[in-house]
């Protein structure tokens, strides 16, 4: 099997099983999804690219008005990131060399919690959609893929915004969790070989771990790599089904991120 269909299967997997987990997560937890809305007035799953990432924006800049301040000027280092900002401090296509990005399409759907079995591996298993708890006050997500089209491996990113302290507190569940955990179940779907790395020591802190997913049918080895910066956090996924032992996030792309919000939020 060519790398390059690989690298398709892992999408067409992904996609597939992220898709069945937010609407299992979704339906099973229509009200507790419903409640789950931030202090920005803003659901839990935060708006989408396209109509609703337009009309976000527009929020932003209505409140900004109200307030009296610039939506371009760098908020307060309490102050969540504004989904306006998140876009603009997200890598696009040309950042970096090498790497296509574009649009996460099913990957960007960061559904409402369900129960992961133990509970002990919740935050981990949550993390594989994006989804924390707090939740984030605005989100956007991001597919990278390399342009050699031999490289089977896949990566999502997601930028999550959080209020004071809150992206503190969910780095802190992810890195006790990936410490005790080793294996769950998460709406259906199996995970295990669940492993703390090294920590990359970015940011102003990082939790990095291993896990391998079972979608219909198909074993998925994936990095991940969750980085904090101020209250937002920075979180990369990678999955490749030829390279399981090598499998990694490539640290070109977390460096390249955290440059550019850096740069975009000073």
């Amino acid at each position: 099997m060519s790398r390059r269909i690989t690298r398709t299967l892992v999408a067409a997997s992904v996609v597939v099983g992220l898709g069945c987990a937010s609407a299992c997560a979704g339906g099973d937890d229509k009200d507790k999804k419903a409640g789950r809305t931030s202090a920005t007035g803003q659901s839990a799953d935060g708006p989408k690219d396209g109509d609703g990432a337009g009309a976000a924006e527009d929020k932003d800049k209505d409140r900004a008005k109200g307030s009296g301040k610039d939506s371009s000027v760098a908020p307060d280092a309490d102050e969540p990131l504004t989904r306006a900002q998140l876009k603009k401090a997200a890598l696009t296509t040309g950042d970096v060399k090498g790497y296509k990005v574009e649009g996460a399409g099913s990957a960007d759907l960061q559904g409402a919690s369900s129960p992961a079995g133990p509970a002990k591996c919740q935050p981990v298993a949550d993390m594989f959609l994006f989804t924390t708890d707090p939740v984030s006050r605005t989100s956007l997500s991001r597919g990278v893929t390399a342009k050699d089209e031999t490289d089977a491996s896949v990566t999502t990113l997601a930028l999550l915004s959080y209020g004071s302290g809150e992206a503190d507190d969910v780095l802190a569940g992810l890195r006790k969790a990936t410490g005790e955990c080793t294996a769950y179940q998460y709406v259906g779907y199996k995970y295990s070989g669940v492993k703390e790395l090294a920590d990359p020591k970015l940011g102003d802190e990082s939790v990095a771990f291993r896990l391998v997913a079972s979608i219909e049918g198909a074993e998925v080895p994936a990095a991940y790599t969750v980085v904090r910066d101020g209250s937002t956090l920075v979180a990369f996924s990678s999955m490749n089904m030829l390279d399981a032992d090598e499998v990694e996030v490539p640290a070109e792309l977390v460096e390249a991120q955290l440059a550019k919000l850096k740069k975009t939020t000073a």
